[in-house]
């Protein structure tokens, strides 16, 4: 009877513990926290997964520069550059941190004086209607930027619903105030990236219209609805076009106050006569399908204009988010460095529907979500690495409607694919694999899919894709076995993730119970054997005639089979089979004498300027943290007899490589995998093998953490005697008993429970 009681009390204490109220957690984020001079993180406002993503632009650079690519465009990925010295104004769409980019739709500037509809550049920003800021001026949180425009006296406030963004800027006394509707803007820009804008002045308060772009994504359509809170006194425009058919509309004068505008290339000025620390106030809504969806969704989101409710409700949006996890650290840093990892995390993918279900689908029709939120942007070669995994803990319904959607895209794909590389209705093709498989595979596995998913109709989408014989070699691997370097680039590196997600794929074929399926995707799963080659102890790309490709420096990237990473790095990216591969490589201790070099070796100057996304502080060694395909590294110790050098390599990371200050991140976040490693490591466990259930235990970070999981559980974690220089785990305590292995399973966590990590300053070798 005692017993009883005490178990009964045990439970009444976790459910008392997980209504616990919300900490205010959006002080600990900081979204200025970027990547210095690459892809940055944007710092304006959205809320969880918004569709809307409002952020400062700070320059105008073009993707070509004379005709060729310009290399200064790529710190623009997210249009926000810390060092930036000005502003050219405010767009309503950005990728977090992507190496690639595109969007910054529907550009809007304030500003008094003289009208300039060119931005200028920033070397003199009278030239154009830029401003300069400071950063001594300038607020950013969750769901709210705020900054000074110096050169107007105008101060800008951003905040935003999920598919509404609002704009609240204070201005001077002026008979000359102006709010300009740059509609060439945009990330990545070329000369030809826009097909078409359309422009209709419904009233002096309402504007509505939409653009088509052809960049990362060739078919590209957004709406919007524009309203001000502020009747306009007159209004204009610019069309900058070069086509030589004008037709019969030139029998207007379009420039000023003619209520259609249309071309390639315009730029809009609406005017106002302010006085001192008048707010104009804007909200822009935006749509896949059309300018009325925009509408609807201005109606229903934010029919009011309250800006500051606005803005607490989506900050009450991100708290009950980031209060999913609530952590105790060592420092503020460290918990400021956790937190805004964790908002990173939630970024996206984001929201692509309308609010009565309308999105635009792959194939271009407008289509309806139904019983499920539809996501678009999957940057799934880096997310499915443990973003994804992450989400299968803290967001698994969402998680599950990522799937579904990624389950919409396969049906209205011409190509029958899962999405490899996707955003806004189009497939752009970027990198390698078909991810989307261990993506479905580790709900699947986890358990996190609700009962109307068919595990057949799963697999068939995986199978269709991973034998679609003209992607990228796929033709080739599964004629002989793996991807030949002569026939199609980066054969190495796609011989791997291939086989990884074959080994997903026959996981998947287990739990539907079809054993044919298993038997052909377990069997290809192995094709990472095919291009080790065990006299120089490294994957090497092979020729379609079988031989090895004789020039071939382990060092470098370029040309010797992989990508976005060498031989050191991608040899060691078997994550299904690290027993085998460890074996292959000459048995424990062998390899751990590899993994220990590849840490303490150096890479010149030379063989480092081929890594891409990355610059020194994103390297330990030879190890690159700073790109994906080595994120699962330090924890491969942990198949080895010397597990605790997992804990000191992944402690070393997060103390070197993350901080709360704009540069806190080694390589750029890439959609949040680089910040979903952290969150993972800080709370001590790893998903090195997603559609595996199991988590590899590193060191962690926090001194305690509470992870509300669904249906009131928790899953606490302790440390005692955690510190800076105690990161060597002792023993580990789970549910009240001794942990003999070193690994979580998923159900650990999600059935709710705890578990204590007793930590010191030397291994525990036994």
């Amino acid at each position: 009877m005692r017993r009883s009681i005490i178990v009964i009390f045990c439970i009444l204490s976790v459910r008392i513990i997980a209504q616990t109220q919300d900490q205010n957690l959006i002080q600990f984020v900081n979204p200025l926290v970027g990547t210095k001079n690459m892809g940055h993180t944007y710092p304006g406002a959205t809320v969880p997964f918004g569709m809307v993503q409002l952020s400062p632009e700070t320059d105008t650079v073009q993707y070509e520069l004379n005709g060729k690519y310009n290399g200064d465009v790529y710190k623009y990925c997210s249009g926000y550059q810390y060092d930036d010295k000005t502003i050219v104004g405010f767009s309503h769409t950005h990728f977090s941190g992507t190496g690639h980019s595109d969007l910054g739709d529907f550009l809007i500037m304030p500003t008094v004086g003289d009208l300039k509809l060119n931005p200028g550049i920033s070397a003199n920003p009278e030239s154009g209607y830029r401003s300069r800021f400071s950063h001594d001026n300038e607020t950013a949180q969750p769901a709210y930027y705020k900054v000074m425009l110096d050169d107007y006296n105008i101060i800008a406030e951003l905040t935003a619903s999920n598919r509404v963004g609002f704009h609240q800027y204070t201005f001077p006394k002026s008979d000359s105030a102006h709010i300009i509707l740059d509609l060439i803007s945009g990330i990545y820009n070329f000369n030809d990236k826009n097909v078409w804008t359309f422009v209709r002045v419904e009233n002096d308060t309402l504007i509505t219209g939409y653009r088509q772009t052809n960049g990362w994504a060739r078919t590209r359509t957004v709406y919007f609805a524009m309203v001000f809170s502020k009747p306009f006194y007159q209004y204009g425009h610019k069309k900058y076009d070069q086509s030589i058919y004008k037709g019969f509309w030139r029998k207007f004068d379009e420039s000023k106050n003619f209520p259609e505008m249309a071309g390639k290339q315009i730029k809009a000025y609406f005017d106002f006569k302010t006085t001192e620390d008048e707010k104009i106030k804007i909200k822009v809504a935006l749509s896949s399908v059309s300018a009325q969806g925009a509408l609807k969704n201005l109606q229903a989101e934010i029919p009011h204009w309250n800006f500051e409710a606005v803005k607490n409700q989506s900050q009450e949006l991100w708290n009950n988010e980031l209060n999913k996890i609530q952590v105790e650290t060592g420092s503020q840093s460290e918990k400021e460095t956790f937190y805004t990892a964790l908002y990173h995390t939630f970024l996206g993918p984001i929201t692509y529907m309308d609010v009565d279900g309308a999105y635009r689908g792959l194939d271009q029709n407008i289509h309806y979500a139904d019983n499920f939120t539809n996501y678009t942007i999957f940057s799934l070669w880096d997310t499915y690495r443990a973003l994804h995994p992450l989400f299968n803990i803290v967001q698994p319904v969402r998680n599950a409607d990522m799937v579904k959607s990624m389950l919409e895209h396969y049906n209205q794909s011409v190509h029958n694919m899962l999405p490899v590389w996707s955003h806004y209705a189009n497939e752009n093709w970027c990198m390698i694999g078909y991810h989307s498989v261990p993506v479905i595979a580790d709900a699947i596995i986890k358990g996190t899919l609700p009962a109307g998913f068919k595990y057949k109709e799963l697999l068939e989408a995986c199978v269709n894709t991973a034998e679609n014989k003209y992607y990228d070699g796929l033709d080739y691997y599964m004629q002989l076995g793996y991807v030949p370097e002569d026939k199609s680039s980066s054969s190495v590196s796609k011989t791997l993730e291939y086989a990884y997600d074959d080994w997903c794929i026959a996981q998947i074929a287990n739990k539907a119970e079809d054993k044919v399926s298993y038997e052909k995707f377990i069997k290809r799963s192995q094709s990472f054997e095919s291009v080790y080659d065990s006299s120089i102890g490294f994957m090497r790309p092979k020729l379609s005639d079988g031989s090895w490709k004789s020039e071939f420096n382990s060092l470098s990237t370029h040309g010797q089979g992989f990508i976005e990473g060498n031989a050191w790095n991608y040899s060691l990216y078997v994550p299904h089979q690290p027993d085998q591969m460890i074996k292959m490589m000459g048995g424990k201790d062998r390899f751990v004498e590899h993994l220990d070099s590849l840490f303490t070796m150096h890479i010149d100057d030379v063989h480092f300027a081929e890594t891409e996304d990355i610059t020194r502080d994103g390297i330990i060694g030879n190890y690159i943290h700073g790109n994906e395909p080595g994120h699962h590294i330090p924890y491969l110790y942990n198949w080895t007899n010397h597990p605790w050098k997992t804990q000191q390599r992944v402690r070393m990371i997060m103390q070197t490589m993350y901080s709360n200050t704009p540069d806190g991140l080694c390589g750029n976040d890439d959609a949040g995998q680089m910040s979903a490693w952290y969150v993972f490591s800080a709370l001590g466990f790893y998903p090195v093998c997603p559609g595996s259930n199991q988590y590899a235990i590193g060191s962690p970070m926090v001194k305690s953490a509470k992870i509300n999981l669904d249906g009131e559980k928790l899953f606490i974690i302790e440390t005692k005697n955690q510190s800076a220089t105690n990161f060597y785990i002792q023993k580990i305590i789970l549910n009240g008993n001794d942990l003999k292995r070193n690994y979580l399973l998923h159900s650990d966590i999600a059935n709710g429970g705890s578990i204590t990590f007793f930590m010191g300053s030397k291994p525990n070798k036994n």
